[in-house]
């Protein structure tokens, strides 16, 4: 099957498609806005130059278009130049993974969703499950660490259980 357009549509058509700013993104800051999280826009100093970054939270969210990203919802394959397509998709695969890994292994959560999740049927749903991994995060991160019960020297004045046999009542 041949390619419907010339060669210089073609390149007319993709050299217009954005990397930055995309309207799944758009969608997804807006309600994070809204919700009162703040965050900075593709920081360069973590991997891959995460889409959102929320410094406070530890907590980056990736937005990912379904067709560069290799999403398995991705039912369209291109015909015209087909190997290279095939390669670089699984390129960003690799990159994806790789960045993922080094983001987790420097103690950030990482949160992707696909540009599929974010279809008018589905929009609601999953910026309802983004809530919720939100509301972890932040719950985790915002609870102090409980410190393990050490009684201590049991000889010092008040280091007695109130339980513990022997204690004096009033």
């Amino acid at each position: 099957m041949a390619d419907k357009m010339t060669p210089e549509q073609r390149h007319r058509c993709m050299s217009r498609i954005r990397g930055r700013d995309t309207k799944p993104e758009m969608v997804v800051r807006r309600w994070l806005w809204h919700q009162g999280f703040r965050y900075r826009l593709y920081v360069k100093r973590l991997p891959g130059t995460p889409d959102i970054v929320m410094k406070k939270w530890r907590t980056v969210i990736l937005v990912n278009g379904c067709f560069w990203h290799g999403h398995d919802c991705q039912r369209h394959k291109p015909v015209t130049n087909a190997q290279f397509w095939h390669d670089k998709i699984a390129r960003n695969r690799e990159r994806d993974a790789c960045n993922q890994a080094l983001l987790q292994a420097a103690g950030w959560h990482v949160i992707v969703i696909w540009e599929c999740q974010l279809a008018a049927k589905r929009r609601m749903a999953t910026l309802r499950e983004l809530d919720l991994a939100l509301s972890r995060i932040v719950l985790e991160r915002s609870t102090p660490k409980a410190k393990p019960y050490d009684i201590g020297n049991n000889d010092a004045p008040g280091s007695q259980i109130a339980a513990e046999p022997g204690d004096s009542a009033p």
